[in-house]
Formats: structure tokens, C-alpha cells, sequence
């Protein structure tokens, strides 16, 4: 891995590098790209090496998004340079093996006198590091909350609620609560406010672009040229890669991203695929934006009377609540292996194949579907609701296999890591891990996408049903979901109303939804779109047409 321009800028910084046997390392992985926590930040430079490396083995395990890979390793290469204008010394190492027999062929050869690492949030790394010998890991700073936090507010065995563990350290750091102890506002959620259609008005913020410079460009030359078949596109990227971009993006959010964040949290948009949410989840997954911070910037902006509560309590539920809750879950269960042998949990036993649309974004004529996988393509990003509503609400009405998806997004997102990804698409998503941390399969029809977005103005097939030659199949995928997982789900409250409108379906009904279900499984598998009538009722229609010509 030559790479002429960040190697000749690491040494102008680097110019007496102290790497003599016996010096102290700090070995740094790609999601901790921060000197304000964990032991970089207490070193001295004088006496501290700090270990850097790329390796060509993990962008060849999986087909990750191009544009993912870059904002890894232009990330890193960036955090290198600023750690040794801190006056570090920097080894950075490359090469075709794994971090773990890179990191051990360096120590073998230099001898540190010790070598730190701040547990890596992703269990993959942790594995494949458990095997260096004298890796001394400690204590993961970046996180906001503790294991007791979790284990005192949800218990020490599943099920675990989100919105209990919410409450719990909500209470214990005071965030958003008054002088007596309670929730500012009498609520800890405000997410029943946050679910405005968006059309328009207030015009959506405009984020900024990030123009690659010369070390960044030299990543995106790398990634074409050694993994040019990986997912998604390349083309026109401009992520932030450095910490003055983090900060930009940063100031970006709280000055045009959070006042209206709160009511358009669950919209979506034909014409604006991020609205007012923060794009932050890359950049806190990976260290350069601290979760801490946001919290702070989130609450200062309440106090400033800049954003109102209900936007600012979002914000705070998705940081201090959902992604610190998620990382709980996944460690508990040890990536779900718990919950399944082969960490493969189906609990509604769907195992079909993912369609290949989620791989090349190929029209399925399904609007709110293309869209979606487009922006990913082009992006390696989608807000929370069309992951949640959009792509894992489809994939679980076709009955996809839970882990084809789970590792689908880890692929296709830039902000996905094994600890984040697997809970929301393993449990939440597809409610393949059962009630473990969700107390229903998040599934829904045409209705709730025509609610909440515009997709369906422009989309080939009618929500509403009206139009019985070009009705939208996924009302009859969702009837067919409920029908063919009854027993499963007649037991959970939340699904209750669900169950009994089920129920009340005629046998003709349900083999009406469960053929529709079937033919729009054989074209997506095929490759092929939707025609328009693929879900339209061939008696009804016939029956109407024999009508209209007898009145004739």
C-alpha cells in the first residue's frame, strides 16, 4: 500500500520518530480517532510511540462500500498526521495482513516496553486482537454509559427495554431533568410529537461538502484501484476526513440541523434524502465527534432557547439512550450468539435470500424501495426510518433471512459496525432475535410510507388501493407477514389490533395476499421491477369490467 503524499506529510511531521526498543505504544484502531479520550489523551509525547494500521485483509473480508472504506482510511491517515503534530511519534503500518499479525511482527521487532490499547468497540477486532501476546487493552472512554448503568436499570437477563435503561441514565446524569428530579417537560420521550410529514417548509439545510485533498484523493485512487468491484459509488465524495471537517460538520448541525430535527424525525422525502438529521453517526462511531459532546451541544441549545425540547430530547434519546443501549445488548449477548449458536437468530424463521436490488440499486418500481437503495449507493448513508421502515420493514414482509440483511448493512453503511448494525437489524429491524430488546416486529403497508413521506406521488402503484389496477403490494405483503406468523405473534400485546384485523380476513383474502407475496418475491429474486398489476385483484377487475359493458 503505497501512499506517496500522506507518507511524505507523515515525515515532514515525524521527523525524529523514538521508536528505540523498550518505548511505551499506544496502538490506536480506526474507531478511535480522538486525543480527548482514553489513554492518548494522558500520554506524554516525549516518551510515547503511537501505532497505526492499515490492513488490506479487512477490506477483503466483505465488499464494503467504497465510499465507507475511504472515510476509514482517509480518517485514519488524517488522525495520524494531527497525532504526530502533537508531537508523537508515528509508526504507521501497511500491508496485506491481518491487524493482529501486523501489530505482533512490530512488537516482535521492536520490543515496546509496553503496548495499550483502548478496547475496540467492534467485537471483531477484539477477537482477532485477543491473539497478540503483551497487549495490555483497558477501559473504551468513549462510552457515555457503564455496564451497572445497564444492568440496574434493565436487569442482568433479557428481556431489556431501551426506554427503561433511557430513564435510568437520564436520572443518573441529570441530562434534561429539573431541579426535583424530573423529566424537563413531565416526559422523558418526546417521540410521539416527532412525526411530521415533511413538504417543504422549512426548507431542509443543505450539508456541507468536504473537498478531498491531496492524502484523501490518494485513498480514493487506492480503493478503485485495489477493490473496485466493492459496493456502491465513489464518485463525488466528500466526507469529512480530518478534524477541522468534524468540526465543521459538527457547528454544521447545531446551527441548521437541530431546531426542526425533533417534529421531521421520522419523515422522509423524495427530494431530500437527509432532511434535518445530523449525518453525526460516522463520525461518533469512529471517534471524531465524542457523543459527550453532542449531549452537551444538544442541551445548550435548549438552554439558548435555539431549539425546542422536542427536537433536543431526540437528539439526546438517539445518543445517550439508543446507541449506548444498542452496544449493551450486543456485548450481553455476545453478538447475539447467545440468542442463536451460529449468531443466525430468526425467531419469525425467514430465510429467504436478500434481493439483488439491495446490491446493485436496479429499479424494483417500488419508489420508496429505489429510492432509498439509491441514496445508499451513492451515499453509504439513509436516516434511521427509511433503514427501519423502508428497507428492513420490505425485507422482513418477504420473509429475508435477518443475518443476509444484518451483514447487508454493515456493508452498505458508513456508520455500521458489527455492535451497532446486528441489534438494530437483528432485533429491531427484522425481529429476528424475538423480544429480547423489542417488543414487536416493526412492520407496516403502504399506509404508513404515503403518511410519511412523498415517495408515493411518483411511485408507479396507488397506497391508497383506490386504483384497483395498480394497487401497492406491500398492504398484501403485510397482511401476508401477519398471516403466515399468527401463532408467533398472538401473544405480544403490541400486535394485538394487528392479529385481530388478520383474523377477520376471508380465506380468499389471505390466498389473495400470500400469491401477491409470491409473485413479488419471484421478480425481485429475478432482478426484474414490479409491473404495475402485480398486486391488483384479477376477480375484481374482471368482475368490473363485465359491469361496465353490461350497462353499455
Amino acid at each position: 500500500m503505497s501512499a506517496s503524499a500522506f507518507v511524505r506529510a507523515l515525515a515532514e511531521r515525524n521527523r525524529s520518530p523514538r521508536t528505540p526498543q523498550g518505548a511505551s505504544w499506544i496502538y490506536v484502531p480506526y474507531d478511535q480517532l480522538t486525543l480527548e479520550r482514553g489513554p492518548l489523551s494522558r500520554a506524554n509525547p516525549a516518551d510515547t510511540c503511537v501505532v497505526f494500521i492499515e490492513s488490506a485483509d479487512k477490506p477483503s473480508r466483505r465488499r464494503y462500500h467504497k465510499k465507507k472504506l475511504a472515510f476509514l482510511l482517509a480518517n485514519e491517515r488524517h488522525f495520524a498526521l494531527e497525532v504526530a503534530e502533537r508531537g508523537f511519534a508515528v509508526r504507521y503500518l501497511t500491508g496485506e495482513a491481518s491487524f493482529a499479525e501486523q501489530l505482533t511482527e512490530a512488537m516482535r521487532e521492536h520490543r515496546p516496553r509496553e503496548v495499550l490499547l483502548q478496547r475496540p468497540a467492534e467485537r471483531e477486532l477484539r477477537e482477532e486482537l485477543a491473539s497478540v501476546e503483551g497487549l495490555e487493552v483497558v477501559p473504551n472512554e468513549l462510552w457515555l454509559t457503564s455496564e451497572e448503568d445497564f444492568t440496574s436499570a434493565c436487569g442482568a437477563s433479557p428481556p431489556w427495554r431501551m426506554d427503561a435503561f433511557y430513564r435510568g441514565v437520564r436520572r443518573r446524569t441529570g441530562v434534561l431533568m429539573d431541579e426535583d428530579d424530573k423529566p424537563l417537560g413531565g416526559r422523558y420521550s418526546f417521540d410521539g410529537d416527532n412525526r411530521q410529514r415533511w413538504n417543504g417548509d422549512p426548507p431542509a439545510p443543505v450539508p456541507p461538502r468536504f473537498e478531498p485533498d491531496a492524502i484523501t484523493r490518494e485513498v480514493l485512487a487506492l480503493i478503485e484501484r485495489r477493490w473496485p468491484r466493492h459496493f456502491g459509488a465513489l464518485e463525488g465524495f466528500a466526507m469529512p476526513c480530518s478534524s477541522a471537517d468534524a468540526t465543521a460538520m459538527f457547528e454544521f448541525v447545531c446551527r441548521s440541523c437541530l431546531e426542526h430535527f425533533g417534529p421531521y424525525e421520522d419523515a422522509m422525502s423524495d427530494d431530500d434524502a437527509t432532511l434535518f438529521h445530523t449525518q453525526l453517526s460516522s463520525l461518533i462511531n469512529i471517534g471524531r465527534v465524542l457523543p459527550s459532546a453532542v449531549v452537551t451541544a444538544a442541551t445548550k441549545a435548549l438552554d439558548e432557547e435555539r431549539a425546542p425540547l422536542q427536537s433536543v430530547e431526540g437528539l439526546v434519546r438517539q445518543v445517550l439512550g439508543w446507541r449506548e443501549f444498542v452496544r449493551h445488548v450486543h456485548e450481553r449477548t455476545d453478538g447475539f450468539r447467545t440468542i442463536a449458536s451460529d449468531a443466525r437468530p430468526s425467531e419469525l424463521d425467514a430465510h429467504e435470500g436478500l434481493p439483488p436490488a439491495f446490491w446493485d440499486a436496479r429499479e424494483t418500481g417500488l419508489r420508496c424501495l429505489d429510492r432509498t437503495l439509491s441514496t445508499v449507493w451513492n451515499t453509504g448513508y439513509s436516516h434511521h426510518i427509511t433503514r427501519l421502515m423502508v428497507l428492513s420493514n420490505i425485507a422482513t414482509l418477504l420473509g429475508v433471512e435477518p443475518k443476509e440483511l444484518s451483514d447487508w448493512f454493515w456493508i452498505a453503511y458508513t456508520d455500521a459496525f458489527d455492535w451497532v448494525v446486528e441489534p438494530n437489524v437483528l432485533a429491531m429491524g427484522t425481529f429476528g432475535a424475538g423480544p429480547v430488546m423489542t417488543t414487536k416486529p416493526y412492520v407496516a403497508g403502504a399506509g404508513y410510507v404515503h403518511r410519511m413521506s412523498d415517495h408515493c406521488a411518483r411511485c408507479r402503484f396507488d397506497p391508497t388501493g383506490k386504483d384497483r389496477a395498480r394497487p401497492c403490494p406491500l398492504t398484501p405483503m403485510y397482511w401476508s407477514f401477519l398471516d403466515r406468523n399468527i401463532d408467533r405473534l398472538a401473544k405480544i400485546d403490541r400486535v394485538g389490533p394487528a392479529i385481530l384485523s388478520a383474523r377477520k380476513r376471508t380465506p380468499a383474502q389471505r390466498e389473495r395476499d400470500a400469491n401477491v407475496l409470491a409473485r413479488v418475491r419471484a421478480r425481485l429474486a429475478a432482478g426484474e421491477p414490479l409491473e404495475a398489476s402485480i398486486a391488483s385483484d384479477p376477480t375484481i377487475v374482471a368482475t368490473k369490467t363485465v359491469a361496465r359493458r353490461a350497462k353499455k
